[in-house]
C-alpha cells in the first residue's frame, strides 16, 4: 500500500466499459447477447479507442470471459486493462445480497479466470449494478484486488435500480479517488484498496445518460471540466458495448426480475422503455462526441490502474 499523499494530474479521463451478457432490448441475460457484444459491440468500442489513442479499463463479468474467452483476449494487443465485473450478473447474486464469504469466492473465480485467460494480473473490480455492502471491501482486499469503482458519487437515480437504498450512501460518498475504510467502502480510511468513483452531477455520468439525455450529458462535460481544472479530478465515463447493439425492433416483451411489483413497475417496465432511446448504432456518434470533447482539451485517455499508480494511490 502506497501511503503518501496522492499527487492528482489535471486532465485525465478515464473512459470504462463493463462487458456483460446483459441485452437492453430484452431487458435479461443472453448468451445470444454475449456473442453479438464480442463480434459487434467490442471491436466497435475498440476501433473508437484506437482512433483517439485511447487506453481504457474494461470490466468482464467471469460468465463472459468464461463463455467467449476472445472478449478478454481482443483487448491486450491495445494496451487495455483488464478488469473484474464479478463472476455473475445475475440479480439474486448481486454483491449487496452476498455474504463476505460468496463475496470473495466470485471475486476469487471471476479473477483467477480474467488472469488465466489474459495473463496479466487483474486489480481492478466493479460491482454488477454498482451493487455493493459492508462486507465488499474486506473481500476485494482478502481476494487480490486493489482498486473498486463502485460508487457513484452525488448519483441521485438510484431508485430506478436494483439495491437503492444502499446506493443512498452515493450522496455523501467522496468525489475524489480514496482510500477505502474496509468496514465501509463509501467512506475514507486508511485500507489498501483505493476507490476511483465514477463521475455523477445528479445523473450518473454514463451511456445510458448519454443515450437518454443528450443535452444534460453536454451540460455534464462542461462542468466536470471545470472540476477538473478546480481540484484536478479525474473524468470517470462507464459504458458498455451492448449499448452499440442492434438487438430487435418492433415489440418487445420486457422480462421481470423481481417479484415485488413496485420494483417490477420502476427498474424493469420503466427502466427498460426508457433505456432503448438512441440504443444501437446510434450511440456511436453520441460517444464520439464525448471523447472527441476532453481529446480537443488535451485530456489524456489511460486506464484506471494506471492512473492509480501516476497519483500515488498505488505502487
Amino acid at each position: 500500500m502506497v501511503t503518501s499523499k496522492p499527487k492528482f494530474s489535471k486532465k485525465t479521463c478515464l473512459l470504462t466499459n463493463d462487458v456483460e451478457t446483459h441485452s437492453i432490448w430484452y431487458n435479461r441475460l443472453r448468451d445470444e447477447t454475449g456473442e453479438k457484444v464480442l463480434t459487434e459491440g467490442m471491436p466497435i468500442l475498440l476501433d473508437l479507442y484506437a482512433k483517439y489513442n485511447v487506453k481504457s479499463t474494461f470490466y468482464f463479468t467471469g460468465y463472459i470471459a468464461n463463455l467467449y474467452p476472445d472478449v478478454v483476449k481482443m483487448i491486450i494487443k491495445d494496451g487495455h486493462e483488464v478488469a473484474s465485473h464479478g463472476y455473475s450478473h445475475e440479480v439474486n447474486q448481486a454483491f449487496d445480497v452476498l455474504s463476505a464469504l460468496e463475496q470473495f469466492e466470485h471475486l476469487k473465480k471471476s479473477k483467477d479466470l480474467l488472469e488465466q485467460i489474459s495473463g496479466q494480473e487483474v486489480i481492478s473490480f466493479r460491482a454488477p449494478a454498482l451493487r455493493v455492502n459492508e462486507h465488499t471491501a474486506n473481500a476485494l482486499i482478502e481476494a487480490g484486488f486493489k482498486i473498486d469503482s463502485s460508487v457513484a458519487s452525488q448519483r441521485f437515480d438510484m431508485f430506478l435500480s436494483f439495491g437503492g437504498l444502499k446506493k443512498l450512501n452515493w450522496l455523501n460518498a467522496p468525489r475524489m479517488p480514496y482510500r477505502v475504510d474496509a468496514n465501509d467502502i463509501f467512506k475514507k480510511g486508511k485500507s489498501g484498496l483505493v476507490e476511483v468513483p465514477l463521475s455523477a452531477l445528479g445523473f450518473p455520468y454514463v451511456g445510458t445518460t448519454m443515450r437518454l439525455f443528450p443535452l444534460i450529458t453536454a451540460i455534464q462535460r462542461h462542468i466536470l471540466h471545470a472540476e477538473n481544472a478546480f481540484n484536478n479530478k479525474p473524468i470517470v465515463f462507464g459504458i458498455h458495448p451492448n449499448e452499440f447493439l442492434e438487438e430487435g425492433n418492433g415489440n418487445r416483451t420486457i422480462h421481470r426480475r423481481s417479484k415485488n411489483y413496485i420494483k417490477y413497475l420502476l427498474m424493469d417496465v420503466l427502466r427498460g422503455k426508457m433505456k432503448i432511446k438512441n440504443l444501437g448504432r446510434k450511440a456511436i456518434p453520441l460517444y464520439e462526441r464525448e471523447i472527441e470533447f476532453y481529446h480537443k482539451l488535451g485530456y489524456e485517455f489511460i486506464t484506471v490502474k494506471d492512473y492509480c499508480k501516476n497519483v500515488g494511490l498505488i505502487s
